[in-house]
């Protein structure tokens, strides 16, 4: 029977020590790029070579690495951390060896959770060679140590952090660009300038003018993918560039790629700075910056796209009109508005309809709201009349230049001056009630400290007190630029003369024409007083709103005769 029992014994400790043999070794390796800085004694080179040493002299069994290189220790979301832990959690790692606890990580809490907690739950023996830690031996003086070490690290990651951020805002402020990937139509030069790269950029140009032409950018994703354009990390790995994802299919373009490359101001030769921020350390999150804390840098590199056009498009982005169910479209989309009540007219086309059939209708009256009469006009009686009046303006414009500036100057220095007056009366209405806000919230601050508002009454009033400081905020914004706006009046008419000259001799209208020239087209009720149906609309151009084009021909006609 004793015989019978040493016999078992001996089995089952001969089970359990080749199930710990056949557990792994966790050699862990982190650097990130502030630890770059310490030199070759930080690396990971250096780090597998000291950890290949320490586990061969000490023989533990089946040593293997798990490295993360260009991680921040400040957080655990780390792809060679996760793959440890994913083999802990099932059990295949006996010990875990790091350099030095800052390999492990550098936010003390949660180091201190995986030491404590998650090792032990699973069986692992945790080892930081160079701080002497090892929890075989709960009782050294070095692992009581442990947490000061810890929280040691965690304050350098956050006094790096701090003076990283400050070199960041003190480049950024001088207009050096921040971010390390140089946008989808430029290279860099030799000395680190952003230069134009002629084969990407004509693509850009394209988006661009594709979008000018009332195409929405899944509609542009498409027509590149059938090209077979390569999309931006498909042309930058094509050049030996790092992009910042890969995509299996390299022809095939995202709607998302789209938008980015559409609403990237950098295109028009700008700087553009602090377009997103992080909350902490702790937290590396991108978020959105507010469009007013961005710092913008006038010609800092080439232009691909002009100012103005990248300005219409982003005026295109906002209409967003799709298409109707049978894939057609209308160049017109977007532009067109009912005279009498200011809707949007729809675009309303059948797959039975010919092209002179297909029209427009004001969207109050198709809804059978009753808030409006039937405003109707066919597609390409709308075309043809926009076209006509496009040419006598443009000829006039061009025919007699001086009188026109002349005209147009006193005309919208007037609406100008009206609208800056108001503007500036309703500015500083609420740049008022804005300071007041501010003045209530230490007021009502102080009557909770002083026990004289609950914190239920308290928390309710700074809710909206703050709801109502951002939406003034935000109004405070758009009343800046519409006086800004206004006050580019005369930069304005000159672009604008400048754009009718270029179509000089204009015979067709095209899309790209059409949004370049105009900003909104006013269709009136169709006029049957006379027994013949006559149909009316007004354009208003873009930088100058509406010419009187009918009065301007009358007095030429009148210099004439006289």
């Amino acid at each position: 029977m004793i015989e019978m029992l040493n016999s078992t014994l001996t089995v089952a400790e001969d089970k359990e020590v080749n199930m710990a043999t056949n557990k792994i070794t966790a050699l862990y390796c982190r650097l990130s790029q502030e630890d770059a800085l310490e030199g070759e004694s930080g690396s990971i080179a250096n780090q597998k070579m000291v950890l290949e040493a320490y586990a061969r002299e000490k023989r533990f069994p089946n040593p293997r690495f798990f490295v993360d290189d260009g991680y921040s220790g400040t957080n655990y979301d780390r792809p060679g951390f996760q793959e440890m832990l994913a083999e802990i959690e099932a059990g295949n790692v006996s010990t875990c060896i790091t350099k030095d606890l800052s390999r492990l990580g550098r936010n003390s809490a949660l180091t201190g959770l995986y030491i404590n907690f998650t090792f032990p739950k699973y069986g692992v023996r945790y080892i930081a060679i160079n701080d002497h830690f090892d929890t075989i031996d709960p009782n050294s003086t070095d692992n009581d140590m442990a947490g000061i070490k810890n929280w040691f690290n965690e304050f350098f990651a956050k006094d790096t952090s701090r003076k990283i951020r400050a070199v960041q805002k003190a480049k950024g402020s001088r207009g050096v660009p921040l971010t390390t990937n140089v946008p989808y139509g430029y290279k860099k030069g030799e000395n680190g300038a952003w230069e134009v790269d002629e084969e990407s950029a004509e693509v850009v140009k394209q988006i661009f003018q594709m979008c000018m032409e009332g195409r929405g950018p899944m509609q542009i994703a498409k027509a590149l993918t059938a090209a077979k354009v390569p999309n931006p990390s498909a042309y930058k790995n094509a050049h030996g560039l790092s992009p910042r994802s890969f995509s299996s299919d390299p022809y095939h373009w995202n709607a998302n790629t789209i938008v980015h490359i559409l609403e990237r101001k950098e295109y028009t030769g700008c700087t553009v700075n602090f377009k997103t921020y992080t909350n902490s350390i702790w937290d590396k999150k991108q978020r959105d910056n507010p469009e007013e804390n961005w710092a913008i840098f006038e010609n800092t590199h080439p232009e691909i796209i002009k100012p103005d056009v990248f300005k219409k498009v982003q005026e295109i982005r906002k209409q967003r009109h799709r298409r109707t169910r049978t894939g057609k479209s209308s160049m017109f989309s977007g532009l067109v508005y009912c005279e009498d009540c200011g809707a949007k007219m729809r675009y309303c086309t059948t797959k039975d309809f010919e092209k002179r059939q297909d029209h427009f209708v004001c969207g109050n009256y198709k809804s059978n709201t009753g808030s409006c009469t039937i405003h109707f006009i066919r597609a390409v009686v709308l075309e043809q009349l926009v076209l006509n009046n496009l040419q006598i303006v443009i000829s006039y414009v061009t025919a007699h230049e001086n009188y026109f500036r002349q005209v147009m100057t006193e005309k919208m220095s007037l609406k100008s001056a009206e609208i800056v007056k108001c503007a500036k009366r309703k500015l500083a209405q609420k740049e008022k009630r804005l300071a007041e806000l501010d003045r209530l919230f230490i007021k009502i601050y102080e009557d909770n400290v002083a026990a004289k508002l609950s914190d239920e009454r308290f928390a309710m009033m700074s809710e909206q007190y703050e709801d109502e400081q951002a939406r003034l905020k935000s109004e405070i914004i758009s009343l800046q630029a519409e006086i800004a706006e206004q006050e580019r009046q005369a930069e304005n008419l000159e672009l604008f003369i400048k754009r009718a000259r270029k179509y000089e001799g204009l015979n067709e209208l095209t899309p790209y024409a059409l949004r370049e020239l105009v900003k909104a087209i006013y269709v009136e009720k169709p006029d049957k007083s006379s027994g013949k149906k006559k149909q009316k609309i007004r354009i208003q151009y873009d930088l100058i709103g509406f010419i009187p084009i009918n009065e301007l021909l009358r007095e030429e006609k009148q210099r004439e005769t006289a």
